[in-house]
């Protein structure tokens, strides 16, 4: 996902693992340009929603399984990008547009995937909501490094937080599934991880939006750059 400058990128720790580098490494050898990398996150989010689909017309645990994994491999995708991008020295003048636009599509794909799983009557207008806020919070993101501040990946729903959330509460329907080991209302487990999600982009948003006021506000003070 990330064609940006050091300062502007999300900081994430598993970039700095061995094996992760070794396949930054690898995958910059190939010819695979980091632009391919971002387009296949789409890819994985779209598939996302066709085995949350599969889930919603003919329920099954296995769906539970495989909706996860094509959030983790859309993670994969926003991580080499980058990784092939920067440390690989295969960064395009286009990159910027390759690291925003599928994240702004593939975010949403796998909210509203979501709202299939969940199962109560709101869910899909959860759903919707919560897409709707989590491109807002990227918008915010946007708008403050337009201004000249530095990119604000803070939470507490920012995307990794998202996805972690629909990951972890797809596991937990996919074990209580099996084995029937939670109370009755974790049936609804995942129109609740959409509520809390929701709460949450609205929490972020705000957050960014006084951490770019504050910083402007400094920077009119000082007269010096703008910073966070």
């Amino acid at each position: 996902m990330e064609h940006e400058d050091e300062a502007n990128r999300r900081p994430l720790a598993v970039r700095s693992l061995s094996v992760t580098k070794r396949i930054a490494v690898w995958l910059s050898k190939k010819n695979i340009t980091p632009n391919q990398i971002s387009l296949m996150s789409m890819v994985f989010a779209g598939s996302g929603l066709a085995f949350a689909a599969g889930y919603y017309y003919f329920p099954s645990p296995i769906w539970l399984i495989l909706f996860p994994l094509a959030i983790q491999l859309r993670l994969l995708c926003n991580l080499f990008d980058g990784m092939v991008a920067v440390e690989g020295g295969k960064k395009t003048p286009a990159g910027e547009l390759f690291n925003d636009v599928p994240d702004r599509i593939a975010d949403p794909l796998l909210i509203i995937a979501a709202g299939l799983i969940a199962q109560s009557q709101f869910a899909m207008p959860l759903a919707w909501v919560s897409a709707l806020l989590a491109v807002l919070t990227a918008y915010v993101r946007v708008l403050g490094v337009s201004m000249g501040c530095e990119a604000d990946f803070r939470g507490p729903m920012a995307k990794q937080h998202r996805m972690a959330l629909l990951t972890f509460v797809s596991l937990l329907m996919f074990v209580d599934q099996l084995f029937v080991l939670l109370p009755a209302y974790s049936f609804y487990a995942m129109d609740m991880a959409l509520v809390a999600m929701a709460v949450g982009c609205v929490i972020t948003v705000w957050r960014r939006l006084s951490g770019i006021y504050a910083a402007k506000a400094e920077q009119a003070q000082k007269g010096e750059g703008c910073s966070q």
